[in-house]
């Protein structure tokens, strides 16, 4: 667990980017691991992880309920970038039979099942997780931090919190990563399928996900600000 949020805040604060997860992974050699949901932007995060150590684990939860286009995705960007510990995780099959149609008539419980309890089982052992929220999404995530704790007092970091949109679409062209096939159909925001649906141009970028209800996170998120 972390004991100074404050303090690896003093020290670290002011990177992002691959400087950031360098300095993470030097601070917590062996215990770091990184959150993908191989949506959207996910190959500019993983692009960075890439340059630093292809071996550090990625996380992939697979809820059962994702487009086939996701699962495509995750296998060619994966080779594409040399990811070498990809680790996919699923729900229990218990865990699975319960949530079924929850999406339609409690969404949190399902979200709950499908990600949260898996996550919290492959998280084990990991002193911090490195995820790609960035504050332009908006829905909540305007104040985001690079660094932050869970309810755990494991570390959250997320190396572009602070970068805007124009600055990822230039790490795509820059960089030539292949998008998610999705994005040319207009989805801004991939999560699972029922949850999940298209934008128009002036929409924030997550007005996709859970359209029409207050729910704007599925829950493996939430953080304290201080320890």
């Amino acid at each position: 667990m972390i004991a100074n949020l404050e303090s690896l805040r003093r020290r670290f604060g002011h990177l992002d980017g691959a400087e950031l997860i360098a300095a993470i992974r030097g601070e917590f050699p062996g215990r770091v691991a990184v959150i993908s949901s191989f949506g959207a932007e996910a190959a500019v995060l993983l692009d960075l992880v890439a340059s630093v150590d292809r071996a550090l684990p990625v996380v992939f939860l697979d809820t059962g309920e994702l487009f086939d286009e996701t699962l495509e995705y995750r296998r060619s960007l994966t080779e594409a970038l040399g990811l070498e510990d990809v680790r996919v995780i699923a729900p229990t099959p218990a865990d699975r039979d319960e949530a079924r149609d929850l999406w339609l008539t409690d969404p949190d419980r399902c979200c709950h099942l499908r990600k949260v309890v898996p996550l919290e089982r492959a998280a084990h052992g990991f002193s911090a997780l490195i995820d790609g929220r960035k504050r332009f999404h908006a829905g909540g995530r305007e104040g985001i931090n690079t660094l932050e704790a869970d309810e755990t007092g494991r570390l959250k970091v997320s190396p572009l919190a602070r970068w805007s949109h124009d600055r990822i679409e230039a790490a795509f062209r820059s960089r030539g990563l292949p998008r998610h096939p999705l994005v040319a159909q207009g989805y801004r925001s991939v999560g699972c399928w029922p949850c999940s649906r298209p934008i128009g141009i002036d929409e924030p970028v997550r007005a996709g996900r859970w359209a029409g209800a207050a729910k704007t996170e599925c829950g493996i998120h939430r953080v304290i600000k201080t320890l």
